[in-house]
């Protein structure tokens, strides 16, 4: 008969309650009724205040008894008992779950009549992201739906953020994140926050790369001398990055053509000429391409001429042979003779 008590004791430990509300409370037990509110995996007191008048005292879970006086009744090793004085009957519930939560009660005997105290036991649990959407690729318009499920008690609020270079913006208060027709500006990283106030928050990311074809945002037109260095750079914005490829009219250019080198970095591409001849002057053409898309942009390497500065050769003009250049200093005495002689007359 023992046995299937402390059977029914075990089971009932594990019942988990319908609809509790939650609030924090004492774990102190002189009261009619209270509530204590401990977080999973601690450690739960129930105290029940006794006098001399009690003769016996015994706690139970529901209907199920855990200990009568000194003798234990569950076979539950995790419930102990705390103390058994002239002023307080306590257990204590090591390693809380929620399916240990419920009503628990203190049965006090004394000469005169039988007295119960109830306590409530609340268990929160810390915040848990069971279920997350995976990095996502879509092209631009698409539309994008994002899932975060989590668990905890009390039930944790669900938070979106959207995590990019130029800001960190709020964006919604729910499990689900429906984007409609999504731009490449709403590409990066979807922060999914969960939090009941238990424990910190726990935070996972979701990745969504929007895919565009190739926008060039800078071409411009070069002059160089005959025999001198030539670059012509050729910017693009693509997602996945562009292929580069570069025209002079309608003749592609190859890679190794001699006398130019070209190079592909993953947002531009700059065309080299060593040793700028008459021939590679003209009209340049640079395509940027990916799987969604073309686009292109000419540009013009051009004869640029310097003219030379002819170095003041007038009276008095003395060329410096280190410097190269003209210096009047030395000389200067003589602009000054016409004017000594005119103040004489007067």
């Amino acid at each position: 008969m023992l046995l299937a008590t402390q059977d029914h004791c075990i089971a009932a430990m594990r019942r988990r309650p319908q609809g509790v509300p939650v609030r924090s409370g004492d774990a102190t037990f002189p009261k009619a009724m209270d509530n204590v509110t401990v977080r999973q995996g601690e450690s739960a007191t129930l105290r029940c205040s006794v006098d001399n008048r009690v003769t016996r005292v015994a706690w139970l879970n529901r209907s199920s008894i855990l200990y009568a006086g000194n003798d234990k009744w569950c076979l539950d090793p995790r419930v102990v008992l705390l103390a058994n004085t002239k002023t307080q009957y306590s257990i204590q519930i090591h390693d809380v779950d929620v399916y240990d939560e419920g009503p628990y009660t203190c049965s006090v005997q004394t000469d005169n009549h039988p007295k119960t105290s109830r306590v409530h036991l609340i268990v929160q649990v810390s915040p848990k992201i069971t279920e997350i959407s995976s990095d996502i690729s879509i092209n631009e318009g698409g539309n994008v739906s994002l899932t975060c499920i989590a668990t905890g008690r009390p039930d944790p609020t669900i938070t979106w953020r959207h995590i990019s270079p130029k800001a960190v913006g709020f964006i919604s208060e729910d499990e689900y994140l429906e984007i409609t027709g999504i731009t490449r500006e709403q590409s990066g990283e979807y922060e999914c926050s969960a939090s009941n106030d238990v424990a910190a928050p726990v935070v996972q990311r979701v990745k969504v790369t929007v895919n565009y074809p190739p926008y060039i945002s800078d071409a411009k037109s070069t002059g160089v001398p005959v025999g001198q260095k030539g670059i012509l750079m050729c910017e693009a914005s693509a997602v996945p990055s562009a292929d580069f490829q570069w025209y002079k009219d309608d003749k592609r250019l190859a890679e190794g053509q001699k006398g130019l080198k070209v190079e592909n970095k993953a947002f531009f591409s700059r065309l080299t000429f060593f040793n700028v001849s008459e021939q590679d002057y003209g009209n340049y053409t640079c395509v940027a391409s990916n799987q969604l898309g073309n686009t292109n942009a000419s540009m013009i390497l051009y004869e640029e001429t310097t003219t030379a500065l002819t170095p003041w050769k007038g009276p008095g003009a003395v060329h410096d042979g280190n410097s190269g250049a003209w210096r009047r200093g030395s000389c200067a005495w003589l602009l000054a003779l016409p004017l000594a002689q005119l103040a004489r007359q007067f």
